[in-house]
């Protein structure tokens, strides 16, 4: 039987060396997405259009919330709230998909040479894409509501670089699991559904009291959420010690996620 390398190196390599193929697939989901729509890939710019103009009328105009970190617009508040749901959305999406990743390409178990590791590589590359299509829309409305962004915004990419991290090694574990426990995706889709409601998403973590923030903090979105948010909308520069414990954190999930993917695959062709 054919044995799977599971260290480190290996883990990076297979992103190295299959990095054409990646680009490839995610293209090809991408586009295949919307293919026979009217609108076609537009509605991946649409889309976050739309829901932004959603939660800027009814948190500011209906609810009339004000974010207690922030000042008094009446259209901050849908700001703070779509950059959290920016960051909740890329791990949402990952996660949710990542049981069915092996089962939805059972025509790629059995060719020995196509590298499956990397399916969650394409699932993070789109997530990744559609992000960045909602940060260029909440970007376009940050300049025409207050001006040019903050500087500080060229960080965001240390703050997402550790929750990719995260994400794949969840992503790896959940896709295996997702093989030989069919009911893995519907426990999945209520714990990132409860996820979304004890994140620092609607509200600050600052909001919660002391004793309650610490079990916050064990929220792997809960870091990243609140470190976008400083260098997004407060320009302010991230917690470096924080992220570095995080990204030490992450960097250790996602190998133990891949080694644990490695090392089970073995029998997916015949589960499948």
């Amino acid at each position: 039987m054919q044995e799977f390398p599971v260290s480190p190196k290996a883990m990076v390599a297979s992103l190295w060396c299959n990095r054409s193929l990646i680009k490839t697939l995610i293209q090809r989901e991408v586009v295949g997405r919307y293919r026979g729509s009217l609108l076609g890939i537009l509605w991946s710019f649409f889309n976050p259009i739309f829901m932004l103009t959603v939660y800027t009328f009814v948190f500011s105009y209906v609810f009339k919330a004000r974010w207690s970190a922030g000042g008094d617009s009446k259209t901050e508040f849908a700001l703070v709230l779509f950059c959290g749901l920016m960051i909740f959305n890329l791990f949402a999406e990952c996660v949710n998909r990542a049981p069915g990743l092996i089962l939805s390409n059972a025509n790629y178990v059995k060719k020995v040479v196509f590298p499956l590791e990397i399916l969650p590589w394409v699932s993070v590359g789109v997530s990744l894409f559609h992000a960045l299509i909602s940060l260029t829309v909440w970007l376009i409305a940050y300049i025409i509501l207050f001006g040019p962004p903050h500087s500080s915004i060229a960080l965001l990419p240390v703050i997402i670089t550790p929750l990719v991290l995260m994400v794949m090694g969840l992503s790896w574990i959940l896709a295996s699991l997702g093989v030989y426990l069919r009911d893995v995706a519907q426990f999945i889709g209520i714990i990132t559904s409860t996820m979304m409601f004890i994140s620092p998403i609607f509200y600050p973590a600052a909001a919660l009291p002391d004793e309650y923030q610490k079990y916050l903090y064990m929220n792997p979105l809960t870091l990243v959420i609140e470190q976008a948010r400083d260098i997004l909308l407060w320009g302010k520069f991230p917690n470096y010690a924080a992220l570095a414990l995080y990204t030490l954190a992450a960097a250790m999930t996602a190998w133990a996620g891949f080694a644990w993917f490695q090392r089970t695959r073995k029998g997916f062709a015949d589960v499948l």
